[in-house]
Parts: structure tokens; sequence; C-alpha cells
């Protein structure tokens, strides 16, 4: 016989670096739970998928592609690169039945990082351009971002609409999108992969379930991008209504945009998993209209109760104490100008202490009035954690939200090098409990092109965050905001106790 040796450490090391998680139970006991402790070690691998941006003639969008200096793990290689999707389906307007009969050939690179610390950016003109996907490795890993930022100042997609690109996942929900005749909402599917997906898509409006013409899936081709008109799904028109994204096999990256006839367009991302608490941060100021929407996913109803997060502190408004949210139905409540004149974030609890049901939710936030109104949207999410980023921020126009919805915090926040030069600079901020602080962010100095923003916790309670974009326009108060939950740039990675010894024959 031969005996082998087989270190446990380095092979759950070897399982968070290709997938970013890992996690090992102990079976209980002091001494196994100590031997188990996780370790933090920077990821080795992340995807990002962005989609495409527009299909208006007049669109203008910018790109931008950042890693946060350090936190490496001492990597001294690697390669961050976003380059247009291998293949789009290009009508909408049906629910795609096959794949192209041709693809074109490999694409060419449209951003790659040549180092952490400093951004790159690049701008498409038109709505040819594809969706992006991409993938970062070694010391641009861990925290990478990327931002798509597109003005169409004209025709039924008219805004500002901005979006963070997303990891690719097989789980999304969207509460806040809408089938009504006013909306024109697509649901964006984008395969990163070699192999076929094939994605469900569920509608629920505030009746439950609605009927869609939607029974074996929808196939998203390898590398190829797929957006589904949300109305040709159903012949239900809602006004409220929450998407349920899954894959059967694969997985995608699903965004949804949103267009008003009205009120303009913009990206709505996927809220934070189903939970019982939510924190929706950054409504602006001067909203003329906010309207939360929420889901309880589960088999129990959810009575949640709403604050909002002011720079003074947490208040109920008035006659929106409560929200009753059934199971399986979205609930919707139109909170008006619910700010008046101050920043703020939406908090939600449970009604009852020990009944914490766990729901997803969105808000529609409307700045402007008449024909000169803009929409954006802010879907619950997580913490900032150890740290958050946001690329694509310009000289002006860009407002950081910091929430701190249970004991105070503090943060510093790093504005990085621009993108064709430019001075970091630092900051650091003391959010108090039940708070909303709205700020303009620190700017690099001699700043040349757009720069990134990293928000790190520093001490206290967690924090939420988001980022504004404000761009008027011929009196269009356009603006989009992005939520910064944790950047996963590390993961959780079990010390082993012992060596595992396999005997073999």
């Amino acid at each position: 016989m031969k005996r082998t040796t087989i270190s446990l450490l380095a092979t759950v090391t070897a399982l968070a670096a290709v997938t970013g998680f890992a996690s090992l139970s102990a079976p209980g006991g002091t001494e196994e739970k100590e031997a188990t402790a996780a370790a933090r070690l920077p990821v080795e691998r992340s995807s990002l998928l962005c989609p495409a941006p527009s299909s208006s003639e007049v669109a203008e969008t910018e790109y931008s592609s950042f890693t946060p200096a350090g936190k490496d793990g001492g990597a001294k290689s690697g390669t961050a690169v976003l380059k247009p999707s291998s293949a789009v389906l290009a009508d909408p307007e049906t629910v795609p039945k096959k794949a192209p009969a041709k693809k074109p050939g490999p694409a060419k690179p449209l951003l790659t990082l040549k180092e952490p610390g400093k951004p790159v950016g690049a701008k498409v003109s038109g709505g040819d351009a594809a969706a992006l996907v991409g993938t970062a490795t070694g010391r641009f890993a861990p925290g990478w971002s990327a931002q798509q930022t597109t003005t169409v100042t004209a025709g039924g997609a008219r805004g500002l609409l901005g979006v963070g690109c997303t990891p690719p996942d097989t789980d999304f929900w969207f509460p806040g999108a809408s089938t009504a005749e006013e909306r024109q909402d697509y649901v964006h599917l984008t395969n990163p992969d070699d192999t076929p997906a094939v994605a469900d898509i569920e509608l629920y409006g505030k009746d439950g379930a609605l009927k869609t013409t939607l029974t074996e899936g929808i196939p998203v081709p390898a590398g190829s991008s797929v957006p589904v008109l949300l109305s040709t799904l159903t012949s239900q028109p809602s006004p409220d209504v929450t998407v349920h994204v899954t894959t059967r096999t694969g997985r995608v990256g699903a965004v949804v945009r949103a267009a008003d006839e009205k009120a303009g367009s913009d990206w709505l991302t996927a809220s934070a998993d189903p939970a019982g608490t939510a924190v929706l941060p950054g409504i602006p100021a001067d909203a003329t209209s906010v309207r939360l929407v929420a889901f309880a996913p589960g088999e129990d109803d959810a009575d949640v109760k709403i604050q909002l997060a002011a720079p003074d502190g947490a208040i109920v408004p008035a006659g929106h104490e409560t929200l009753h949210v059934k199971s399986g139905m979205t609930a919707s409540v139109d909170l008006a100008d619910v700010t008046k004149g101050e920043a703020g974030s939406l908090i939600l609890s449970p009604s009852q202490s020990g009944r914490a049901t766990p729901v997803v939710a969105a808000l529609r936030v409307v700045r402007g009035k008449g024909d000169k109104q803009e929409v954006a949207f802010i879907p619950a999410t997580a913490a900032v954690g150890a740290r958050a980023t946001v690329s694509g921020n310009p000289a002006k126009g860009a407002t950081l939200s910091l929430t701190a919805p249970g004991a105070a915090g503090e943060v510093k926040v790093t504005a990085s090098a621009g993108t064709e030069g430019g001075t970091p600079a630092v900051k650091t901020y003391k959010v108090k409990a039940g708070t909303t602080t709205a700020v303009v962010p620190p700017v690099p100095t001699g700043l040349k092109g757009t720069y990134a923003l990293t928000v790190e916790t520093v001490s206290g309670g967690p924090v939420h965050a988001s980022r504004m974009l404000a761009l008027p326009q011929d009196g269009i108060p356009m603006f989009t905001v992005q939520t910064l939950p944790d950047d996963r740039g590390t993961v959780a990675v079990p010390k082993a106790r012992q060596d595992l010894s396999v005997l073999d024959d």
C-alpha cells in the first residue's frame, strides 16, 4: 500500500479561488469550530455581464472598468477584459425559439484593465452596441466592477440609463417591473458561458401569478444576449409586477430595462435576496414621486414597517406606517414626495417582533413634473460590507448616499485616479444611527475622464450606500441610481485543524 496525504485547506482554497465561495460546517463542539474558523482570502476569478445598452440611434454610452488596488493576495499577474457578446438575438418583440443561424467571429475587447487602482473607459454611439461579457483573473479579480451609462435624449427610451454590470447567477427577483400599456419593460438575459442556458420567467401581479405564454423556458445560446418584452408573455396588463428569473440549465446575467411613455427609462437591477429586513438607499431630496413595490416569495404573508431614514433620524411616513404583503402577490404603495426636500432612504422591517417574513423590494423614483419627468429605480441592497465600488463618476453630478439602519457607522471613501489622469482622494464619513447622509463625494485632484468610488467600512454597524448620477437635459432632471453592495472580493475559507489522509491500494 501507498499513503497519499491531502491537505484539506489546499483543497478548499482551490475551490474558493475558482468559484468565489467556500464553506464548511463543523459537526459541533468548540474545538471543531475553532479548527474550521474561516479566513478571508481574495478571489482569483470574477465574471461580469453588461446588457445591450439601447436600440436608439441617438444613444451615447460610456463604459468604465475598475479594480481597487490591494487585497490581491500577492498575485502578480492576471487580466480584466470586457468584450461584446459573440451573438445577439435581434428580435426582442417575441420570445426567442432557437439560436441564431450564424454567429460572428470572436469580438475585440472593449475594455482592458492595465493596473489595479486605475480605471479605464470607452464610449460607444448608436443603437447597435452589443451586450458585454467579461472575466477578471489574478490581481484584477478582487472587487472588479464595471459601469454602463447611456444617455438617450429623444424617443420613447429617453433618459439617463445607468447599470452596474452584474455577475452571472441562477436566481433573480425584480419587484417594480410592469406590463402596463404605458410601459415597455424588457428583461435582458446574457449567457457568458460556452454552453447553452435555459431560463424561466415568472410574473406576479397584485392578485398572484400572471398567466403567461412561456411554458418551455427561454433558450439563451452560448455567449449570447436575449431581450424579452414582458408584455408579450401575458395578456394581463399590470402596473406593478414582480419578475422572477431562474435557470433550468446554465447561468445568466439578468436585468430589466424599463421605459415609461411619460417618465423616461432606466435599468432595474435585481433586489437583494429575500430577507425580513430591507434597505433601499438614496432617494433624492427633490423626488416628486416614490412608489414602493414589495413581494413575499414564501408561504407566509408579510407585514412590514416602513421607515424613512432622513438626515436627522428615522421617521414613519404619515398614513403609510405599514404594508401588508400577501404571499405570492405583489404589493405596492405610493409614498408621493416622501423625502420633503431632504435626501433619505427607506427601511423595511417586521411589524411584529419575531415574525421576519422574507420579502424583496424596490422603489420607482421620479424627479420633475409634467413632460419634464425622469424615472430611476432603487432595489433593496446588501450593506457595503468590507468594500464596495462604483465607477463611471464624472467631475460633477454624482451624489453618494450613506445609510446606517441600525447602529452608527463610519466609512472611508476613496476616489480613484481618473481614466485619463488625476490623483486619488480620500475622505471618511460618520453616519448616525437611523439616518441617511447624502454627500458630494471626493473628486481626484486634476481629474481627467471619469473615476471610481470605493466605500470601505471602518467601524460601527452596517452601512448601505448608493450613487446617483444627475445629468439635466433641456429642463429634464435626468438621473440614475446604482446601489453599492459588498464587492465580494474575498471569500471565507475554513482553516483545517489537521490533514486528511487517504489510503490507496
